[in-house]
């Protein structure tokens, strides 16, 4: 697949906007300037960041961290297996905690990602993600908070990519054209 193949649009940037903004303002309310956002690999910066604004707006402004955790590598579709690249650097000990990520479709990096933090000692553990894909979760296991129910494609653009393209795109688009 080349850097120029065609991406159909899913769900353009303004769209994109309001949703981030919807999330603002339910986890204002479960969050607080203590808690830790932790944003999950390079697919969910841009996403975090915008949330964090949307936050600082409704006055909440928490900590932030990231981790780098791997199923992908460079294919279309999960291996299996998490690697951590990049743990945790701050200390979450007695902490609320909230996972950020892009998509959730197995669910698997999110899970792992709880896990990590609930053993580094995390008082309360919440998720959020940009995009839910339903059916892949093996044991039902769903984000706590959700922007948009995301059809079952190869998802690009607002940070997600296929082999480090197209993140930049302002919208979400399918890559395959298979939606």
């Amino acid at each position: 697949m080349s850097g120029s193949a065609r991406v159909e649009v899913l769900i353009a940037s303004a769209e994109i906007s309001t949703r981030i903004e919807r999330l603002a303002d339910a986890l204002a309310c479960h969050i607080d300037d203590e808690t830790i956002v932790i944003a999950l690999m390079d697919g969910a910066l841009i996403f975090a960041t915008d949330l964090l604004r949307a936050l600082y707006v409704r006055g909440v402004n928490p900590i932030f961290e990231n981790m780098t955790l791997s199923s992908y590598g460079d294919d279309i579709q999960s291996a299996g297996e998490i690697t951590v690249q990049k743990g945790l650097s701050r200390d979450v000990t007695a902490r609320k905690v909230l996972i950020v990520d892009d998509v959730f479709e197995t669910g698997l990096t999110l899970k792992k990602a709880a896990q990590i933090a609930k053993e580094a000692g995390a008082l309360e553990v919440l998720t959020c993600v940009f995009a839910t894909k339903s059916g892949y979760s093996e044991d039902g296991t769903t984000p706590d908070f959700s922007g948009w129910d995301a059809p079952d494609v190869f998802l690009v653009g607002y940070g997600m990519d296929f082999k480090g393209r197209y993140r930049g795109l302002p919208y979400i688009g399918d890559l395959l054209g298979s939606a």
